[in-house]
């Protein structure tokens, strides 16, 4: 008879005041830190509260705290976390604690709105679509950080956020980044002026951890580090 590696899977149970709990799940090939997730809730605890939906590393809901690092649970191979078979598992960072591994995500979103990133057209449905060319340097900007799927993975890596709560975070001022790169966009400098006032761009110390956290390879850093140049361009005029 084979001998079956097991391992030992430390789970965060209950909410802010909770504890790790410890289970045994068999090492299988190929498999990720979800479905260890999973079979901790299907064979230990059916109760165990945590989000995901797509399971293929589209959707993003899956996130959670891998030993240490935040990360889609979906996309993350137990091999690839090191040889060690004992695996920690906790809710995202900086985001309030509901229940086991689920988050409150509500805080993340009102900080995109703390950012001014309600797009507002200025065309109707009547006018015929604003041209656009793909190549030129704005619509580069703009589509280099517009991929982003509020995972909050960037979010629960900055530990700028999780020193000052007032910061609007990385996915916030990406998303202000693209706005303002956006030519369709009808108030650039309404979403400059919130995404550098309290709490935003200048409140980064670009220490890069959104960046290298980002699930899709986006650059969070390198939008923030854009806002803060064109608010000295703005600054003195030559916006």
């Amino acid at each position: 008879m084979s001998h079956e590696t097991m391992l030992q899977v430390r789970v965060w149970r209950g909410k802010e005041d909770g504890a790790f709990q410890t289970y045994q799940v068999p090492k299988r090939e190929n498999q990720t830190v979800l479905d260890v997730v999973t079979e901790v809730q299907r064979r230990h605890e059916p109760a165990l509260a945590y989000r995901f939906a797509c399971r293929v590393g589209v959707c993003g809901s899956c996130a959670m705290t891998v030993n240490g690092q935040p990360r889609w649970t979906c996309r993350t191979h137990v091999k690839s976390i090191g040889p060690d078979d004992t695996i920690t598992i906790e809710p995202l960072r900086n985001l309030p604690r509901i229940k086991d591994l689920a988050t409150d995500m509500t805080g993340f979103f009102d900080k995109w709105g703390q950012a001014g990133n309600v797009f507002e057209g200025t065309r109707t449905r009547h006018d015929p679509p604003a041209g656009i060319d793909p190549s030129s340097k704005k619509r580069r900007r703009a589509d280099a950080g517009i991929e982003c799927i509020n995972c909050a993975v960037c979010y629960a890596a900055c530990d700028v956020v999780a020193w000052n709560t007032d910061y609007a975070g990385p996915a916030a001022l990406n998303r202000a980044w693209t706005l303002v790169n956006d030519e369709r966009h009808g108030d650039t400098r309404g979403t400059l002026k919130a995404a550098t006032g309290d709490g935003g761009c200048g409140t980064c110390h670009s220490q890069g951890n959104c960046t290298r956290a980002c699930p899709i390879g986006l650059n969070p850093s390198e939008s923030i580090a854009g806002l803060k140049r064109q608010s000295l361009l703005a600054l003195v005029g030559l916006d």
